[in-house]
């Protein structure tokens, strides 16, 4: 355990005695400067960035292109046509459907994606009762952040109580109110490594399709359920998706996490062909342009950073080409958050920690990236502070639209060196909290 009150003194100057206010990245800077005063090690479980490194096939690729003078030309607004052809075969050959390259937009990362998405669907139902976007949560906090900033109502679905026909009850009850423009989720997802069915999907995709609102697929871990193998292209079983079961879809995949690769701030926002095409008459109003993809690509892209960086769209657009033509299984490398997951529940659980979201529809979750865990007798800010004591940094699920107590594990930053310190620190807090 640190030293209890040098801990507190850094938590107080730094005003995070309310932990529910803070972001992730100000639990990661407590967390690094009680690393350095207090001259101890924390094990960062807090912050969701990949810890692996990237394949030779992105760093060769992007380097041949700045060897070429990429640098010198802007890129064009929509992606080049390399990537853009490249991410419409990855995802034919990863979830089975069909994107084209016209619809397939590489993006600053997901982040900028899911931003762009988010102003394209507030500006395509201005003037409609369909003002408001539905979270499917507990869920990554900065997209709530997203809508705020842009302006766009936003409402929030705890799924802790509401899998299989109980969600699409709930989902049905919601939509029916007739405000729901778009239903934003993350699968598998994010924090909780919950996966929905493909019995699910059909439901939501159903729905859209009744009720004429877009789906919002964040695939930000993209064919990380390790309970199935969705290495192979052109092969069952494939990426879940909502695509299989309605044309109303915006589709995020992201070069971060599957691909090792988040420091290039690559991803690729695929919208569907019947979106991509759709006339909006408010966009042809204010904008000039009709169609819902002509207005993402001319007007939002444009106007939000003139494109993508040249030079990490080669990037991308290779480790894609490569994993469609089986050369390269992305999916070997990040199967160590599994691995890491594995070992990390067992410290917990047999260390009188429970699971909080615990199962997918019965079955046991996945091990990957994430997943969230609590301690009897505590909220999640008090273990969070709690755990911090003891070296240990956490997320709280009381940011990310959770209605449960607990906090989120991500094991993206956890080494084989830190077995022994985690399990002792863990084996320690158990011994000193044990009916608490």
């Amino acid at each position: 355990m640190l030293d209890r009150e040098q801990v507190n003194n850094i938590i107080d100057a730094m005003g995070l005695n309310d932990f529910s206010q803070a972001t992730i990245r100000d639990i990661q800077a407590l967390s690094r400067k009680i690393e350095d005063e207090t001259g101890e090690q924390v094990i960062h479980l807090e912050m969701g960035v990949p810890g692996l490194q990237p394949s030779e096939i992105a760093l060769k690729a992007e380097a041949e292109a700045l060897q070429n003078g990429c640098a010198t030309i802007y890129p064009p607004n929509g992606g080049i046509p390399r990537i853009k052809q490249a991410a419409s075969d990855f995802v034919k050959a990863f979830i089975g459907v069909d994107v084209s390259p016209e619809g397939c937009v590489p993006t600053t990362g997901s982040m900028q994606g899911t931003f762009a998405t988010f102003m394209a669907i507030h500006h395509a139902f201005a003037g409609t009762e369909k003002d408001t976007v539905l979270l499917i949560q507990p869920g990554f906090p900065v997209q709530t952040t997203q809508c705020d900033v842009i302006g766009l109502k936003h409402e929030a679905l705890d799924i802790y109580n509401y899998r299989g026909d109980a969600l699409m009850q709930k989902l049905e009850e919601i939509v029916a109110k007739g405000n729901i423009c778009a239903i934003v989720y993350s699968n598998p997802n994010n924090p909780t490594w919950v996966c929905f069915t493909e019995e699910e999907l059909k439901g939501i995709g159903q729905m859209a399709t009744k009720y004429d609102i877009l789906v919002l697929e964040d695939l930000a871990y993209f064919a990380m359920d390790f309970r199935r193998d969705l290495s192979h292209p052109f092969q069952e079983p494939y990426q879940a998706t909502v695509a299989r079961y309605t044309d109303n879809y915006v589709l995020w995949v992201s070069a971060s996490k599957a691909f090792s690769y988040a420091g290039q701030r690559i991803g690729v926002t695929c919208i569907s062909d019947k979106l991509f095409r759709r006339t909006y008459a408010s966009l042809k109003e204010m904008f000039g342009v009709s169609t819902f993809g002509d207005f993402f690509v001319g007007r939002l892209m444009y106007t939000l950073s003139s494109g993508t960086t040249h030079s990490v769209q080669h990037a991308m657009a290779a480790l894609m080409e490569a994993a469609v033509k089986g050369e390269y299984n992305f999916l070997v490398d990040v199967q160590e958050y599994g691995r890491r997951a594995k070992f990390m529940k067992e410290v917990l659980l047999s260390n009188g920690f429970y699971l909080v979201y615990d199962n997918d529809m019965g079955a046991p979750l996945a091990d990957g990236f994430y997943f969230t865990v609590q301690y009897p007798g505590m909220d999640d800010l008090q273990l969070t502070r709690e755990l911090m004591t003891y070296g240990i940094a956490v997320f709280p699920l009381d940011t990310m639209g959770s209605t449960q107590q607990g906090v989120r594990i991500c094991t993206s930053f956890f080494r084989e060196n830190q077995k022994q310190l985690f399990t002792e620190r863990i084996t320690q807090f158990h011994k000193e909290h044990h009916g608490y």
